[in-house]
């Protein structure tokens, strides 16, 4: 029995002593090599239409920063995070992406090496950023500061924004299914087609979340360049 509802997102819950929550995370690292080596079926061919999707879209925004072999490394943090979070609707399974020491290892090595490559290899580029185009002389020093700030918080955001739409759906679907032992039967019905839109709901928005964080680690790298 649950202590509290986020007893969900502990890592630390035990199984016969064995802490076994992590294990979706190294699922979805055998997962993703198997794609290379299987014999050809429509799964595969799905997930290959998926790759040939976000290239085309990676490879658009970054426009002329654009290297042979630089997409595909967004590419698989879209798929570990997609997979990662797709595990987590599974019952008795840990969802890796709701917790902050999973996502924040993803987002700082990230903006760490792009901040590094920037301000080595294009500094006067960096400084520019710090002042937006037409800021008036007046404002300069201030939008230093809001544009440093804003800077140094993008991995928090990412990590944040990653780790709060997770928790919020999963939250929801147990409030709901702790309703059936209290509620009339016909109430039973309601609330189970209730749950099954926020289940729907909670599949797309792993997709979505996986996209967000790719698409803004890709416009993140396109401005240090």
């Amino acid at each position: 029995m649950m202590a509290n509802l986020f007893m969900t997102f502990d890592p630390s819950t035990k199984i016969m002593n064995l802490s076994l929550n992590w294990t979706s995370t190294l699922i979805s690292l055998i997962i993703i090599p198997t794609y290379f080596w299987m014999i050809p079926s429509r799964q595969m061919m799905l997930i290959n239409i998926m790759y040939k999707t976000l290239h085309k879209e990676f490879k658009t925004l970054m426009g002329l920063n654009y290297f042979n072999g630089s997409t595909f490394i967004f590419v698989m943090i879209f798929m570990f995070i997609f997979i990662n979070n797709f595990l987590g609707l599974y019952p008795y399974i840990f969802t890796a992406t709701s917790h902050m020491a999973m996502n924040l290892s993803l987002a700082l090595p990230l903006w760490l090496s792009f901040m590094i490559f920037g301000w080595l290899n294009h500094t006067q580029h960096m400084f520019t950023h710090l002042v937006p185009q037409g800021t008036p002389i007046a404002l300069m020093s201030f939008m230093v500061i809001i544009e440093t700030i804003s800077n140094i918080i993008r991995p928090g955001t990412l990590a944040v924004r990653l780790m709060a739409n997770m928790i919020a759906g999963h939250l929801l679907i147990t409030l709901l299914s702790n309703l059936y032992s209290s509620v009339p039967t016909p109430m039973i019905m309601i609330i189970s087609t209730v749950m099954f839109l926020l289940l729907t709901l909670e599949a797309s928005v792993t997709l979505i979340q996986a996209y967000v964080f790719s698409i803004l680690s890709v416009l993140y790298s396109n401005e240090v360049i």
